[in-house]
């Protein structure tokens, strides 16, 4: 019987073992594709040209334009919206949840919360276009809704069960000696969440926030549909943007293969890719250092 038990032990292992190596090579794998691909983009293109802030315009007949500025600025407006609206309402809701709500309250609303992740990216984007965009386009007397605040509030939407998930753990990892020293010495249930869970559960705040801003940077459709998708350099959250994500696509299933718009597009993607490989990065390191604080 233990022999038994000990081979299943090695084969779980084992296969654990495999998964995650094989996890790495694919990751691996898929970083060396852009890599090479990019490569050749950047033998006919600088550069400058390519991080310039000329429209992205590869269609042009007589002098097409491959700059990604307009591009990365418009990611960034509608990721940092995104988190602008969803750090906060993920934080407070993380608290609430752990520290306020009741039990039965909370055993109802916190599924409700993991539920919203599976809403599907595209019935998103359709309620940006026929909800979200022409609300907006009534409230500021917009032409029309489809831009970066419309695309930064469904990102927000669709970051949030991240966030409150994460911050949800950072907060309950808080060892409860330091909230009863806290009452102990007189401080009341706000005094201890503000000066006492706060500062020990930063850092796990932060990853959930690094997090959420990963599940946005990445995201598509929502923003293919509901930004306008205008390659001019955007003015604020009220012009239209695309994102880098939805330039690729929209246009790869579209470009002739081995063209220098091609490869662009796969630089484009290696850009993207770099990125949201750092953020997680340096999640994942705030992380651990919460957790090793926490021990």
């Amino acid at each position: 019987m233990k022999g038994h038990r000990f081979y299943w032990n090695c084969f779980f292992e084992n296969s654990l073992a495999v998964s995650g190596w094989l996890s790495v090579a694919i990751l691996v794998g898929i970083f060396l594709l852009l890599l090479t691909n990019s490569w050749r983009a950047f033998e006919r293109l600088s550069l400058t040209s390519f991080f310039s802030l000329t429209p992205w315009n590869p269609a042009a007949y007589d002098t097409p334009s491959y700059g990604i500025g307009a591009l990365l600025m418009g990611t960034a407006l509608t990721t940092l919206g995104a988190i602008a609206i969803a750090a906060p309402l993920g934080i407070g809701m993380a608290f609430f949840l752990s520290e306020i709500a009741p039990a039965r309250l909370r055993n109802l609303l916190k599924p409700f919360v993991e539920l919203t992740a599976a809403v599907p990216s595209v019935v998103m984007g359709f309620a940006g276009i026929v909800l979200v965009g022409p609300f907006l386009a009534r409230v500021f007397g917009l032409p029309n809704g489809l831009n970066a605040l419309n695309g930064a509030i469904l990102l927000a939407f669709m970051s949030l069960p991240t966030i409150v998930s994460v911050a949800e753990e950072a907060v309950q990892a808080v060892p409860k000696a330091y909230k009863e020293a806290s009452y102990a010495l007189g401080a009341n249930r706000w005094e201890t969440l503000i000066r006492v869970t706060l500062p020990a559960c930063y850092s796990g705040l932060l990853a959930a926030i690094m997090l959420g801003m990963g599940r946005a940077i990445g995201e598509t459709m929502t923003v293919l549909m509901a930004t306008g998708n205008a390659t001019a350099m955007p003015q604020g959250f009220f012009s239209s943007v695309r994102t880098i994500t939805a330039t690729v696509a929209i246009e790869m299933g579209e470009v002739a293969t081995g063209t220098t718009h091609y490869y662009a597009l796969f630089a484009c993607a290696l850009v993207l890719f770099l990125i949201t490989l750092a953020i997680n990065i340096v999640a994942e390191r705030v992380a651990a250092r919460w957790r090793k604080r926490g021990q």
